[in-house]
């Protein structure tokens, strides 16, 4: 086998510029799909950090049923504090769970004594909402993230509407799941940037404070944001959640929680599966490079070399050996190109690193674009290329394995 490599390598130096042009060919093919997908991957996972580490964490749970009607924020669907109970267990017992926040959201109307409009708001706890969505702190961009009893922080949009500052002097007022209405005065403690998405324009106050405010004692619970200890597990980890949320039933049978990753809960949900579909659009595009391009210079050579192939099949070569031979060929032009392409791939991505494009995403500008090398995707696109120009080689070598010697030494 190594000799029929040998007699390939040699055989691709005799044809050079032909050779030359498929492996660049190749290369350039390589390095177009190399150099988007680390471009792609790097916009998709920071956009999704920032979707779920300043606000939604990485899975919800809530009571069955909240999440069809969550725009309107019931009330009258939160966790009770015996389901609390049993939805902490299990989340403790899980070990693939590194932090939880529970949260209550409510709507309201804010009014600073002159204006008055509506606002959402996500009562928590400090320490736990830090823990579970990081990110969060870094929006406040006025203020401080450290609330305190009797603070509020206050959606950009709104504040600039408003023209709310802090240590402001605004009251909420907000109706219970009985009906009855309730005020509370408020200090404007920060303001917070207004992201995309679920949760991107909710003011923060404290679990106590909003317990206060809506007279609920005990507290009911209208969600849990989960943060995992490895974000790639999301699924294996769902899973797992799911199963042990599943068990809790109430009396008549019926399902307790409902819980959902994170791609339920945000609309870029959507846009990242739009930018799945675009790789793998260019992969199949790359294949179809390769294949063209491979199977083009093989029939091109299986043709040129009609009686070369005779002549070698005249004095005993067989068939198989002749197909390994031109495969081979194949095989060398396809390593040559996946060599060079990645090479340069590898360059060209170190070189979008340091020229730090950034881009803005929803009001948020400054993102920087940090593409970076992934053996895994390395690995496969290499692999599919040397695939397929093997298998583009397949019917030119077939082709040239089943000549008959006199019909070929014939040939001009």
């Amino acid at each position: 086998m190594l000799k029929i490599f040998k007699m390939a390598v040699r055989n691709t130096h005799r044809y050079a510029r032909r050779s030359l042009l498929i492996v660049s060919l190749i290369a350039v093919g390589v390095v177009f799909v190399q150099v988007y997908m680390a471009a792609t991957n790097s916009y998709k996972n920071l956009i999704i950090s920032q979707i779920t580490d300043s606000m939604l964490g990485h899975i919800q749970v809530h009571r069955k049923g909240y999440l069809v009607s969550v725009e309107n924020v019931p009330l009258n669907m939160n966790l009770t504090a015996e389901q609390m109970t049993r939805a902490e267990a299990i989340l403790k017992a899980n070990p693939q769970v590194e932090s939880y926040s529970t949260r209550i959201k409510l709507g309201g109307i804010i009014s600073n004594f002159s204006e008055t409009t509506n606002i959402r708001l996500a009562a928590i706890n400090p320490a736990e909402e830090f823990k579970t969505v990081p990110l969060l702190p870094s929006r406040v961009i006025e203020g401080t993230s450290q609330l305190k009893p009797g603070e509020v922080l206050v959606p950009e949009l709104l504040a600039r509407g408003m023209k709310l500052k802090t240590s402001a002097t605004v009251v909420l007022v907000a109706t219970n799941k009985d009906g009855s209405v309730n005020g509370k005065q408020f200090t404007v403690g920060g303001i917070i940037e207004t992201a995309p998405g679920p949760g991107g324009r909710d003011g923060y106050i404290l679990l106590s404070d909003a317990t206060e405010l809506l007279r609920m004692d005990p507290p009911e619970i209208s969600e849990i944001a989960i943060r995992l200890k490895d974000f790639s597990k999301l699924e294996p980890a769902f899973a797992s959640l799911t199963k042990a949320f599943a068990q809790e039933k109430t009396n008549d049978g019926k399902p307790v929680f409902e819980i959902h990753p994170w791609q339920k809960l945000s609309p870029f949900a959507s846009i990242a599966t739009m930018i799945d579909m675009m790789t793998l659009l260019v992969k199949i595009m790359l294949v179809a490079i390769v294949l063209i391009g491979i199977m083009n210079v093989m029939i091109m050579s299986v043709y040129e070399r009609t009686r070369e192939i005779g002549t070698i099949a005249a004095i005993g070569t067989q068939p198989g050996t002749i197909l390994a031979m031109f495969m081979s060929e194949g095989l060398c032009l396809g390593l040559a190109g996946v060599i060079a392409g990645n090479i340069i791939s590898v360059a060209v991505i170190y070189g979008v690193r340091l020229l730090h494009i950034t881009f803005s995403f929803g009001m948020r500008e400054g993102f920087v674009l940090t593409p970076s090398v992934n053996p895994g995707d390395f690995s496969i696109i290499s692999a599919i290329v040397l695939t397929v120009a093997v298998f583009g080689s397949l019917q030119p070598a077939w082709k040239a394995s089943r000549l008959e010697p006199v019909k070929a030494l014939k040939s001009i």
